[in-house]
């Protein structure tokens, strides 16, 4: 189903029905790692209606254990066209393995997905130890370890991360090896067989 329709279908909902969070989508403007806006006159401020539940839940719990945090969301519905951007932005390069193979599919185009940062109670986000976007080893949650180890990652900023997690399992989200801010909601491989794409 393309972007444009979404707003007619009952599997969707708006990313500000969910209370308690910050929406600042960085596809919208250039702060990504492509360097440019990828959205454009698009709506993207969309989820699955499964994933706002989940996300409500993670931020209800974070509420309760961490009052003076917030979620920001970076990203949530990505178009199966945007992707394509993305993927063929990368070509020829390692860093392909940050994006999904459109052939295959991001968990974003089912609206099942989402990247998300903390923020304290003056907005400003807390040191994870690299950016959003930032296509990186100081990145990949599975190294985290070794990068605490070799001094690149600190203890603070692993345990900042480990509150984003515990707040997203809350809502059932479970995160990737390479990248700390992104999260899914559902089995990846149920959710590209029987849910609805977003081209």
């Amino acid at each position: 189903m393309r972007c444009e329709l979404i707003a007619d279908h009952p599997d969707f909902c708006r990313l500000d029905t969910v209370s308690g969070i910050v929406i600042d989508l960085r596809y919208v403007g250039a702060d990504n790692f492509v360097g440019r806006e990828l959205y454009g006159e698009l709506d993207c401020s969309w989820l699955h209606r499964e994933a706002v539940e989940a996300l409500q839940a993670a931020v209800n719990w974070l509420h309760e254990h961490h009052p003076g945090l917030r979620i920001l969301v970076l990203d949530a519905l990505r178009p199966h066209r945007v992707q394509e951007m993305l993927w063929q932005h990368l070509d020829g390069t390692p860093l392909r393995m940050y994006v999904a193979d459109p052939a295959r599919g991001s968990i974003h185009s089912f609206g099942m997905a989402v990247d998300v940062t903390l923020i304290d109670a003056e907005g400003k986000e807390l040191d994870m130890g690299s950016g959003f976007d930032a296509l990186e080893e100081k990145s990949h949650p599975a190294l985290e370890q070794r990068m605490l180890a070799e001094g690149q990652l600190t203890q603070h900023q692993l345990d900042q991360r480990g509150i984003l997690r515990a707040a997203m399992a809350h809502g059932g989200f479970r995160g990737i090896n390479s990248e700390w801010w992104h999260f899914n909601c559902g089995d990846p491989t149920v959710v590209r067989e029987t849910y609805l794409r977003i081209d």
